[in-house]
């Protein structure tokens, strides 16, 4: 267990204080030399330096604690009162408390500064958080008495209740987040737009109707339609007896509908004409047809067949289409047809009531491959290898940008690579727990590439300093991309406990004069590791990535004698982790032992 000084130097403080006829903040004291001592590296009250000072107020105080920026003359004079009574009572020299005490003073306006800024940010979360939550209960945010009326009911609730509603509208909200993707320039969008299939098909189709007599229902006429599919020789996957009308004919339909929603042709009063949008898919600006291709993409991809009229495969498979396309969307490889039929029909079977499950299965993997060849025909979707070797789908760059067009409209999070070029390195960091290894490595290396080398080191061993486990991992990934002229940052920083044995092993990777990790340091970094992991991937999936970055002979089971005695806050976590999902008996057994030892031992649940 950690020495508890903290506490006995706050309670010294208040003595001390009242002693003098004032008053202080026994609490506020306690937390700030609690954070001294966990984030800063203190010992004793006595190591208290004003580099010391400044790094707790500027870094660890506003990325820890929840303070509001009318608190900030309650901490500085807290503040003012320890440093008086570290000096008046001989805890620090008179020449170290003179220097605490203008330190404090130097950077009281930036304290503030900092505090407020913190504070701007949790208050503009909590309002996002606030309006998600009124607008998923249908408040609309402009009626002010419907907004007043929703905040008394919701403040009314139960603490318990309000969390629990807060947690799953963050739930909700992190399912409406797809990984990263690299968009491709615009005038290439453009350019494969135009030469798309689908672009081909409709401007055949308003090219051959012209302008013609249409049925009431706005529709060609069956023999225009037996017509239209011979000319535009479309393909037609079914029929059933006669055609009475243009329905009979799912592939010119669905073109159809698509044109007249997009407006490329217009049908109405029963006669079709050509549209305002048929000029700019034929020579439009490239912002123009790419903007009526979407219009198209939209139409073609979100059919809407209501399932009260009876579905057959095909317009089932076309109701769950976008479902499939978002799956491509997520993949970072390509999907072979028989798992995207897989998926789809595990969703079918959950969505809708089935009788005959065997015949369901064949006519939705035969409905998916008639869908798949559409989407290919038109550009959407490519046809490229599986990593099993098998017929895989993947979609194609202009595919990408208009599932990724369609998920903006829904209100999905769909980030784009190369978003936080600009960003600082905690909002690098955060964003990177959303993407994949290839888009990861492209991002880093643009926000490696905006900005000097030394700044970059300097404010990701910040983040390594104030942040947790899995920020602190990512930031130190981030930091091995950087060059030699970091080495006087990182040199610079290694004397902060959270950041030492990160900054040896990078001087030691860069080929700088290092120190070797002590053995102790080297199971701190483990248990930090794996405690990172377990921040965003599931235990299994945190053990097993661990386990393969572990070097051979490391002696694992001798590790988990020394990593239940670690000093990290999780170690518990990860030892309950490894002994849960380590594959071998005899280490999980062991590490199941040591978690019982690190909750028994310094009190650790």
């Amino acid at each position: 267990m950690a020495d508890n000084w903290a506490e006995t130097t706050a309670g010294d403080l208040r003595r001390w204080a009242e002693e003098r006829g004032e008053k202080v903040d026994a609490q506020g004291a306690m937390l700030l030399l609690e954070l001294a001592q966990a984030e800063v590296g203190l010992t004793a009250p006595a190591d208290l330096t004003p580099e010391g000072l400044g790094e707790l107020l500027l870094e660890v105080f506003p990325e820890t604690v929840v303070a509001g920026a009318d608190e900030v003359p309650v901490v500085l004079e807290t503040v003012r009162l320890l440093v008086g009574f570290l000096g008046a009572t001989g805890v620090v020299p008179p020449e170290t408390a003179a220097a605490l005490a203008a330190e404090a003073d130097r950077i009281a306006p930036e304290f503030a500064k900092v505090v407020a800024e913190a504070d701007t940010e949790e208050r503009q979360t909590a309002a996002e958080v606030i309006s998600g939550l009124m607008a998923a209960d249908g408040v609309a945010l402009d009626d002010q008495d419907a907004v007043d009326r929703w905040v008394t009911d919701f403040e009314a609730l139960p603490e318990d209740e309000r969390y629990a509603r807060t947690e799953e509208y963050l739930r909700r909200a992190g399912e409406l987040a797809v990984p990263p993707v690299v968009l491709a320039p615009e005038a290439e969008l453009a350019a494969a737009a135009r030469g798309s299939g689908l672009a081909r098909e409709v401007l055949a189709l308003a090219a051959w109707t012209g302008v013609r007599p249409l049925t009431e229902h706005d529709e060609l006429t069956a023999a225009d339609a037996e017509a239209a599919v011979a000319a535009l020789s479309l393909p037609v996957p079914r029929r059933s007896g006669e055609v009475e009308d243009q329905t009979d004919l799912p592939e010119l339909d669905r073109l159809w509908w698509a044109a007249a929603e997009a407006k490329v042709i217009i049908a109405a009063d029963g006669a079709a004409a050509p549209g305002p949008a048929l000029a700019d898919l034929e020579a439009g600006t490239d912002a123009a047809l790419r903007a009526v291709w979407l219009r198209l993409f939209e139409a073609v991809a979100v059919p809407d067949h209501d399932p009260d009229d009876g579905l057959d495969a095909i317009e089932l498979v076309q109701n769950e289409l976008t479902g499939v396309l978002i799956h491509l969307y997520e993949q970072e490889e390509p999907t072979s047809a028989e798992t995207l039929s897989a998926v789809l029909l595990e969703h079918v079977t959950e969505a809708y009531e089935i009788s005959d499950g065997e015949a369901l299965a064949a006519a939705v993997q035969e409905a998916l491959a008639l869908e798949l060849d559409d989407l290919t025909r038109w550009g959407i979707v490519g046809a490229v290898p599986a990593a099993d070797g098998g017929d895989g789908r993947a979609l194609t760059p202009l595919g990408v940008w208009a599932v990724r067009e369609l998920l903006l409209a829904d209100g999905f999070a769909a980030p784009v690579v190369g978003d936080l070029a600009g960003a600082s390195a905690a909002e690098l960091v955060a964003g990177l727990t959303w993407h994949r290894p290839g888009t990861a490595d492209a991002e880093i290396a643009g926000w490696i590439a905006a900005r000097d080398v030394k700044d970059a080191a300097a404010d990701l061993l910040d983040v390594m300093r104030t942040g947790g486990p899995g920020a602190r991992n990512l930031a130190a990934a981030v930091l091995h991309r950087l060059g030699p002229d970091a080495a006087p940052v990182v040199r610079a920083g290694k004397g902060h406990p959270l950041v030492s044995p990160y900054a040896a092993l990078w001087l030691s990777a860069n080929g700088q004069p290092s120190r070797e990790l002590t053995r102790e340091e080297y199971v701190w970094v483990f248990a930090d590791t794996v405690a990172g992991m377990l921040e965003t991937a599931e235990p299994d999936e945190a053990v097993a990535a661990a386990l393969a970055d572990v070097p051979a002979g490391a002696g694992l089971e001798d590790m988990l004698d020394e990593l239940w005695r670690a000093d990290h806050p999780g170690v518990v976590e990860v030892l309950e982790a490894l002994g849960e999902h380590h594959p071998d008996r005899a280490t999980a057994k062991a590490a199941r032992t040591a978690a019982y030892k690190a909750r028994s031992v310094g009190g650790k649940d």
